[in-house]
Order: structure tokens, then sequence, then C-alpha cells
């Protein structure tokens, strides 16, 4: 009668013990998040760094097409009529130099919108000239005219000028530096660059007034690129 009931039961519905619920694990969605933000940095990072590579391989291309190559200067003629310096520390100047710049590239121009050169003695500032502006093609030389400071000026930097004078009048020669400075452009193909602050720097080993010596060519420092 027992093994009869049993059997009934079991050929009815039988569902077992209930199933607890799974539980969504707050933790687990967490990572999740933190994974998907990692993965999203990943792929930045990724795109930021194949783009340097890209960039970089451009410019190494260009460079390696157009080979820039920074123009020279040379100062070839200078005179110094007059350079007296009296112990209130006012000179009385005048001088006077012609410069020649060059563009040895092939594929690069140059376009000098704006030029002002600048002379100093020991550091202090005391003349200033507006220089021509001008086109400068392929492998061109372009010859400034006579650049003329002269004129009166008090000398006021921190250097001890007046010992720098005596000793180099003694000497017989007095160095002068003549700055070139402005703003210019550099033309590629049918693309103008802008340059604002090209460098033009020749240290002038002049002789004294008077003394017979000669002034000898000299190349300048140029710095556009």
């Amino acid at each position: 009668m027992a093994d009869a009931k049993q059997q009934v039961h079991l050929n009815g519905a039988y569902y077992g013990p209930p199933v607890p619920p799974r539980h969504h694990s707050f933790r687990s969605v967490g990572r999740s998040s933190r994974c998907c933000c990692g993965c999203l940095l990943c792929n930045l990072f990724m795109f930021l760094l194949s783009l340097l590579v890209a960039l970089g391989v451009v410019v190494l291309v260009l460079w390696l097409v157009f080979r820039p190559n920074q123009p020279t200067a040379r100062v070839d003629t200078a005179s110094l009529v007059r350079f007296d310096l009296d112990g209130s520390s006012t000179l009385r100047y005048n001088l006077s130099l012609g410069l020649t710049v060059r563009n040895p590239n092939r594929r690069l121009s140059f376009y000098y919108d704006r030029l002002e050169a600048l002379a100093e003695y020991d550091e202090n500032r005391f003349g200033f000239s507006s220089l021509p502006t001008f086109y400068q093609g392929h492998k061109n030389t372009t010859v400034i005219g006579s650049i003329l400071f002269d004129g009166t000026q008090r000398l006021l930097g921190d250097s001890d000028v007046g010992e720098t004078y005596l000793r180099e009048t003694s000497e017989g020669f007095y160095y002068i530096d003549v700055k070139v400075r402005g703003k210019m452009r550099v033309k590629v193909w049918i693309f103008k660059l802008r340059y604002n602050r090209p460098h033009i720097d020749c240290t002038l080993k002049l002789p004294v007034p008077g003394t017979g010596g000669k002034f000898e060519s000299t190349d300048c420092d140029v710095d556009v690129f």
C-alpha cells in the first residue's frame, strides 16, 4: 500500500525544492564599468600615439624632400668714421656697413617683411637703423645697401663700458655687435609660412678711426627655423 502511494506521488508533478533567485552583484557591475573605462582610455591612448607617429612620419618626409637650410649672412664692408666715448658715458658714433644675405635652398624662398638693425657696444645698445624689405628666391644672394648708424647716445648698461673702451682703444680695435631682427615668411610651393623673429647676429672687429687698420669680411650667425 505504501509502495502504491509512493508510486502515485512520483507520477504527479514534482518540482523539487524551490530554487533561490539569482542575485545580481553590484560589485561585478562596478568591475565591468572600470573595465569599459580602461578600454576607452587604452583606445584613446593608442589613437593619439598613432596620430603622433603619423605626424612624425609626415614631418620626416617633408624634411627629406625640402632639406631646409639656414640662410647665410656676411658683412662685407664696414667703416667706423667716429667712435668717441666721454667721461659721462656719452657715445658719439658714425658706422656704416654692407650686409649680404644668401638663400641656399632649392625649394624654399623667403619674404623679409620687416627688418631693423641694432648696434651694441659692450652690451650697451647705441644705434638703430631700418632696413629695406625684400623677397629672396631660390639660390639667391641679396646685397643690402649701406646700413648707417650715426648719432649720439648715452650708454646706461650695467657693464663698465669706460674700461672696455680704453682697453680696446689701446689695442687698436673696437668690437661692436650688429643684430638684425624683424618679421619674415617662408614660401613652400604656394604656401607662405610666417616666422616672427629671424635672428642675424654679427660681431664686428673694427679698427680705431685714424689708425689705418683694415676691416675684414665677417660671417654672421643666422637663426631662422
